[in-house]
């Protein structure tokens, strides 16, 4: 038992002697040796720094690639909800009654898919009065009307829709032409007599 006590109290002692020890250097080498320890944590802090941005960029791209992921799979389902609403449309014309039990089924599946959609960050597209947008419209006719202002979706065709922020299917729409809002070829040649006049 002596032994070990004796053999840790050397132990002890080394140890307070290696804490003790000084060691000697001029400024100049402990201003080196302060600037590189400087430099060391400013490298340290700016790699930590680019690994955080690295890890919540890669968090937002695996956000993104989860949202739009079944984004083919929702344009598909999209052609099935359109059908739907076509059957029911055309179930009503034909059944006169509208309590069939046939318009109820079909306007509860409807329903569904409607809720389906919502759920999964769908949301339909409001064309219908908007000014033509490329991004969001597409054209398949245009009408002379001097009722609406010039390419006004006057009509639409197929609903379009979203999902989040992204068009994944555009509105297949009818636009206003309406010639009155540019001046006809008659009242620019007027404006140039009265300009040469002037």
């Amino acid at each position: 038992m002596t032994e070990k006590k004796e053999q840790q109290k050397s132990q002890n002692k080394n140890s307070e002697k290696k804490k003790s020890k000084m060691i000697k250097v001029d400024e100049a080498e402990y201003t080196g040796i302060v600037e590189e320890l400087k430099e060391v944590k400013d490298k340290h802090v700016r790699l930590y720094a680019e690994f955080d941005n690295a890890r919540k960029r890669m968090e937002r791209e695996k956000e993104e690639f989860v949202k739009y992921a079944a984004e083919g799979l929702i344009v598909e389902f999209l052609e099935v909800h359109d059908d739907l609403e076509r059957s029911v449309a055309a179930a009503k014309q034909e059944i006169k009654d509208g309590n069939s039990s046939l318009i109820k089924g079909l306007e509860m599946v409807k329903n569904r898919t409607e809720e389906f959609l919502k759920k999964n960050g769908v949301r339909p597209m409001k064309a219908l009065g908007q000014t033509f947008d490329h991004n969001c419209h597409e054209v398949m006719m245009q009408q002379e009307t001097t009722e609406h202002e010039d390419n006004t979706v006057i009509e639409v065709f197929q609903q379009g829709y979203y999902l989040g922020d992204k068009v994944v299917r555009t509105a297949k729409v009818k636009l206003a032409k309406n010639n009155s809002s540019q001046p006809s070829k008659e009242s620019e040649e007027n404006g140039e007599v009265e300009a040469k006049n002037l």
